[in-house]
């Protein structure tokens, strides 16, 4: 147990210094929170980081108006809490004025749809440096991406063309019109990230702790029975299920796994035996074998 503690408190220490070289080196970062484990986590390290002063920059949460309703619930009273300022845009407004077209069908998401409220959030306030939880363990395209990841006048990812970071010197320096996406557990793994909860003691929405709730099968997946945003066939059977959600995302492609864990220590006993990856419940990464790294060619964080 000791050398998990003395792991995780180096990648602590790492954390820390990457969002402390943010805010020495650009001017208007902003974190990226979907309230989601990944990003309570940030918000914690920036606690660390600039303590005993308030976070100095916004939360930025990018709206599909299909959260599950313990994580928003979850975000405002955080943020409440904390005294921070959170910022929401909307993907229904972008919807709405016709910028994007909604999905439709067995598969419909709007997770692909956030890329332009995100690049109009962006432009809107002239964020240079985006600070997000994405983490190298959990996609392909991720681990491709450095901890200062440069992004383009147009927001989009050139994965051929990354700066080298040695000797953990990050370099800030962009163009007009550029801004970096800032990944500061990009090291960690979904059990680094568990175990530094349990160890901070960190609140997280319910949804992550089993609970029983109407589901359904399809596809080898459990599916929250939310008729009015999650597509189901009259032939899928609505049942109750005792369940817990390993990830956070929009509630039509995010699938639950049947748990017990009712509390942090159980949840990190569980993923040290699982054989299923993290975003296994996610269908939308299963598109194709390049989803992940096509929508962060298009700006996607």
């Amino acid at each position: 147990m000791s050398d998990s503690i003395i792991k995780v408190n180096d990648l602590e220490s790492e954390a820390i210094y990457i969002l402390r070289e943010v805010v020495a080196q650009f001017e208007k970062p902003v974190l990226l929170f979907s309230g989601g484990k990944d990003s309570i986590t940030l918000v914690r390290l920036a606690q660390k980081a600039f303590y005993p002063a308030k976070i100095p920059f916004p939360l930025l949460h990018v709206d599909t108006g299909h959260n599950f309703p313990e994580t928003i619930a979850f975000r405002d009273q955080l943020v409440k809490e904390l005294g921070v300022e959170l910022i929401v845009r909307k993907v229904q407004e972008n919807i709405d004025a016709g910028k994007v077209k909604e999905e439709t069908g067995k598969y419909a998401s709007r997770n692909i749809l956030q890329t332009d409220t995100l690049l109009d959030a962006i432009e809107e306030f002239g964020f240079d440096a985006c600070i997000g939880g994405a983490r190298r363990d959990e996609e392909k395209a991720r681990a491709k991406e450095r901890i200062f990841s440069v992004r383009d006048d147009f927001g989009q990812w050139d994965e051929k063309n990354q700066r080298p970071e040695l000797f953990d010197m990050l370099n800030g320096r962009i163009d007009l019109g550029q801004n970096v996406r800032v990944f500061p557990i990009s090291n960690w793994t979904e059990l680094d990230v568990w175990s530094y909860i349990e160890q901070e003691k960190i609140e997280i929405p319910s949804i992550y702790f089993a609970h029983k709730r109407p589901t359904f099968l399809r596809d080898g997946l459990i599916w929250s029975a939310n008729d009015k945003v999650v597509y189901r066939e009259e032939n899928e059977e609505v049942k109750e299920r005792t369940v817990r959600f390993r990830t956070v995302g929009d509630m039509s492609c995010t699938a639950a796994v049947l748990s017990n864990a009712t509390d942090v220590a159980s949840i990190v006993d569980e993923i040290r035996v699982s054989t299923i990856s993290e975003r296994g419940a996610r269908i939308d990464d299963k598109r194709s074998e390049a989803a992940m790294e096509k929508r962060k060619q298009q700006g996607y964080f």
